[in-house]
């Protein structure tokens, strides 16, 4: 059904949940699997990295690790993941990206926020919706460490690598 499945990651609660979910299906459709974290760029950054410079390659150092946990999780499901790390606004660089790899679905993760910050930061999962052309999966289906576990530890379909 999916050959091209992309993971975008933030390393929160939220964005593992995701992860777990999407890289579940990737498994089962034996999906080609593209990983893509977005250091968000705000006025905030840019005023921390004018005061203290070297702040915004301390970030970019922090979600390099965070991207890297990602697919280290991957490879251990068998995955040769693409990974990328983008800096910018997460949701055109999230469509930019599946645009790219040509992916065929996109997980994202969900944060429930009030009205406010929303206003505030923008909707990532309604504006990515409006602005590919393939599927969007919002994953928010918890999966357990027993339950992850299990499942990885079952036989893989026969067929091509993923």
């Amino acid at each position: 059904m999916y050959q091209r499945i992309l993971l975008a990651y933030d390393g929160s609660r939220e964005g593992l949940i995701a992860l777990r979910e999407g890289a579940l299906l990737a498994r089962r459709c034996e999906a080609k699997v593209f990983l893509l974290s977005v250091l968000p760029e705000t006025g905030g950054t840019r005023m921390a990295e004018n005061v203290y410079g070297g702040a915004v390659a301390q970030q970019v150092d922090t979600y390099r690790a965070l991207l890297a946990r990602g697919v280290e999780a991957l490879r251990g499901m068998g995955f040769d993941p693409v990974a990328r790390l983008a800096i910018g606004d997460p949701s055109p660089q999230i469509g930019a990206f599946a645009r790219e790899v040509a992916a065929d679905l996109v997980v994202l993760g969900h944060r429930r926020r009030n009205l406010i910050s929303r206003w505030w930061s923008g909707d990532t999962g309604a504006w990515v919706t409006d602005h590919v052309d393939c599927s969007v999966l919002v994953g928010r289906n918890p999966v357990s460490d027993e339950a992850f576990e299990a499942e990885l530890h079952k036989a893989r379909p026969a067929g091509p690598a993923a």
